[in-house]
């Protein structure tokens, strides 16, 4: 199965979060966009799909050394990179607006599909695959193929790091509240990390 969006925009994100993100966090990128859409498939949710795989593909980028803002929580650095990228690909301000929020909203309190589709399949995507949240949903012929071509190589001990980096430089931020919250217990308890 290829969790891929081939439009300009989808083939965009996929080449700058290739060549900015490490194969641990791109891969990670990519898993949260498929269970995602997967979860979107079942549940019979519309959403805007290219937006969804461009916000997905992109939303950890303010965790790469070039785009860590000293600043901004990494979320809201990764939705400017969106923004900007979008930009240049022609998408209109409201649109290119709608990629920045997606990507801020994946780290906020929940938000439901009716608020807010596109950043409730991140949030979907994102804690399925950091957390194990909701995991039992997806069939284990889902969970082996996707897992087969987008391995985790570590993911769960990298992530830990990144947003333990982004806590001790920037305690205000909703990395900081994620880790106090018991980030490390959940982190470790999946077992993603843990299949062959």
């Amino acid at each position: 199965m290829t969790w891929t969006f081939d439009t300009d925009a989808g083939r965009a994100a996929l080449e700058i979060a290739s060549e900015y993100a490490d194969t641990t966090l791109l891969n990670h990128s990519i898993r949260s966009y498929a269970f995602g859409a997967w979860y979107a498939r079942q549940h019979g949710l519309t959403h805007d799909a290219e937006l969804f795989y461009v916000s997905a593909l992109l939303h950890d980028l303010g965790l790469t050394a070039p785009f860590d803002s000293h600043t901004l929580p990494f979320e809201e650095a990764g939705g400017h990179v969106a923004r900007v990228l979008t930009a240049g690909l022609g998408w209109p301000p409201a649109r290119r607006a709608r990629a920045q929020e997606v990507i801020v909203l994946h780290m906020r309190d929940d938000v439901t599909a009716g608020q807010d589709v596109e950043s409730h399949l991140l949030q979907v995507g994102t804690s399925a695959d950091v957390s194990w949240l909701r995991v039992g949903e997806f069939p284990e012929s889902f969970l082996a193929d996707l897992l087969a071509e987008y391995p985790r190589l570590g993911f769960g001990k990298a992530f830990l790091t990144l947003v333990e980096d982004q806590a001790v430089r920037k305690p205000d931020c909703a990395a900081a509240a994620y880790v106090a919250g018991g980030a490390e217990a959940r982190i470790a308890a999946n077992p993603l990390d843990h299949r062959a």
